[in-house]
């Protein structure tokens, strides 16, 4: 019995001398930065494969979703040095499109409007395009925030306000040349949330102790991409020499 307590003594003096296994390194690589293979220049946004569209909550039962058909953006690309780019949007919101399948006049008897697309757009309530017929965004900073994202602050254009709007934006590929068109290419995904009260569009917020049946919050969603243009012409040659008056050259 001595010579197994001897022993248990020495194999737990032998396990507190054992040094514990260093915790394994984290071998988690840090992202590296994207390469965007797009040269720097000036890209025009390209309808045909681009989509705008927002969402606000309806009754607290869904995100309802709205989306616009004619817009254009303007993109100013520097691939070394992000936070040197810049972008430019422009929305008709006369161009909204809801998809609303029912008949709006029996759905909505108290309307002045033939259908929910011209309500939104037309009706003081929304958009009021007689009043403002666009909406604007342009760019202010925009900051890296990861290999392949960033973070666009500008500001927003909505009903004759203009205030400060945010977007986190995901760079999702690029082309040094496009096959279609020998130029640079580049797609990009952007989404943000702003308060619709904010631009001065409260109808359907809560209000003098009535419910509410539609959010303030809005959230913006884009995906699209944007196309090279040429380069610009090189600075004109320097105009010739006006030659000297006939009388000045005699002398």
């Amino acid at each position: 019995m001595k010579r197994l307590m001897i022993a248990a003594a020495a194999l737990a003096l032998a396990a507190c001398d054992h040094q514990a296994p260093a915790p394994a390194a984290d071998t988690a690589e840090t992202a590296a930065p994207v390469e965007i293979s797009a040269p720097a220049g000036t890209y025009a946004l390209d309808p045909s494969h681009a989509s705008l569209s927002f969402r606000i909550n309806h009754l607290g039962l869904s995100n309802y979703v709205v989306r616009f058909t004619r817009f254009n953006g303007v993109l100013t690309l520097d691939p070394a040095n992000i936070a040197a780019s810049s972008i430019e949007f422009t929305v008709d919101p006369s161009s909204v499109r809801t998809d609303y399948p029912l008949n709006y006049r029996q759905t909505h008897p108290q309307s002045q409007f033939s259908n929910w697309d011209e309500d939104l757009s037309r009706s003081q309530n929304f958009f009021n395009t007689g009043q403002f017929p666009e909406a604007a965004f342009k760019s202010t900073a925009v900051e890296a925030t990861g290999a392949n994202t960033a973070r666009v602050t500008g500001d927003l254009t909505l009903l004759g306000q203009t205030h400060p709007a945010t977007f986190d934006v995901t760079y999702v590929g690029s082309m040094a040349t496009h096959p279609f068109t020998n130029a640079g290419a580049i797609g990009l995904s952007a989404t943000g949330t702003i308060d619709r009260s904010q631009w001065g569009m409260n109808f359907g917020l809560p209000q003098n102790d009535q419910p509410g049946f539609l959010g303030d919050a809005v959230t913006i969603e884009f995906n699209g991409e944007f196309m090279q243009q040429a380069a610009p012409a090189s600075e004109a040659a320097p105009a010739a020499e006006t030659p000297a008056p006939a009388d000045a050259a005699k002398n």
